[in-house]
């Protein structure tokens, strides 16, 4: 099977929303991905309209045959969590960025028309400005931040250096159907939805003050797929993707509650190591560099991954 655009980590939450929207638009996808932390039943509702290839980052044959053929590259694989790398930090370097440079390599010498390459608002750090723009300094504080920004720097280096088209997107807090509520690194959104349907507490780190800029998965689909086809999008960049708002944590939670009609406090534990305050976008590089826009705002995100929720997880 000949592919047009290539997804690495496509079994995983956000790439498999990617590759359900690719396919029921009549686009030829392949996808690799090593199921480490990905699911193959997240590509149960597409199965048989893909081309699947089982494999590493880190083996560069693999990524060869994977790589033959395809014209774009949205790059999704990796081990995610901050809580991850702080206990692993050094396989979450050898995945995040090894991996991510043995794909740009190849993906070089196969002349891939662009890359797209997902990174994450933990990057910044916790600056104080807010909304968060893309010319801010970076300071991450964690080594899955550390390997995002690596990520991004060799992007820009690939596309200075050999001309290869790369996107970096810094995603804000995704969320939606798919996003696995039973790993031990799970996202806030699925944790609370999974208490609250067990009739639990939903845990608290801290004071439940701290605020995210919830980005429903439907508009990071959209950015990946905008950065390979906007003609005038600038390569070597990268772009924040979220909608520009922002939510407290404790706030999330009583929202989660009020539609599962739930009467349940939260309860608090301590903060943990490698979080930041507040995150909030300025996503205005991206409207006008890429045409995109946010398209589902938070409250009805939250409706749309409830209903997912109840249907395929409770």
């Amino acid at each position: 099977m000949q592919a047009e655009y290539l997804v690495t980590g496509g079994a995983g939450f956000i790439g498999s929303n990617i590759v359900e929207t690719l396919v029921n638009e009549g686009r030829t996808v392949r996808v690799l991905d090593d199921l480490s932390s990905g699911r193959r039943s997240n590509l149960a509702e597409v199965e048989g309209r893909f081309e699947w290839i089982e494999g590493s980052l880190l083996d560069g044959e693999v990524l060869e045959r994977a790589l033959h053929g395809v014209r774009f590259v949205l790059h999704l694989a990796a081990l995610p969590s901050v809580v991850r790398s702080v206990r692993e930090p050094e396989l979450v370097n050898r995945v995040n960025v090894d991996g991510t440079l043995k794909l740009l390599v190849k993906a070089r010498d196969a002349g891939i028309e662009r890359v797209v390459f997902s990174s994450s608002s933990s990057v910044y750090g916790n600056t104080q400005v807010l909304p968060k723009h893309e010319d801010l300094p970076t300071g991450p504080l964690s080594p899955y931040a550390i390997t995002k920004l690596a990520g991004e720097q060799y992007c820009r280096v690939f596309h200075a250096l050999y001309g290869l088209k790369t996107f970096a997107l810094r995603y804000f807090n995704v969320f939606g159907p798919r996003q696995n509520p039973n790993s031990a690194y799970a996202a806030v959104i699925p944790l609370f939805l999974a208490a609250l349907a067990r009739g639990e507490a939903p845990v608290l780190y801290g004071d439940g003050g701290q605020t995210r800029d919830f980005t429903y998965v439907e508009n990071v689909v959209r950015a990946n797929l905008a950065c390979c086809t906007a003609p005038e999008a600038a390569a070597g960049q990268v772009y924040n993707v979220a909608c520009g708002d922002r939510m407290a944590v404790k706030q999330l939670a009583q929202e989660l509650a009020r539609l599962m009609g739930r009467e349940v406090a939260p309860v608090h534990a301590p903060e943990r190591p490698g979080d930041v305050r507040d995150s909030q976008a300025d996503n205005r590089r991206a409207r006008e560099g890429l045409g995109w826009q946010p398209t589902v705002d938070i409250p009805t995100g939250l409706r749309r991954t409830l209903e997912w929720f109840v249907k395929h997880e409770s």
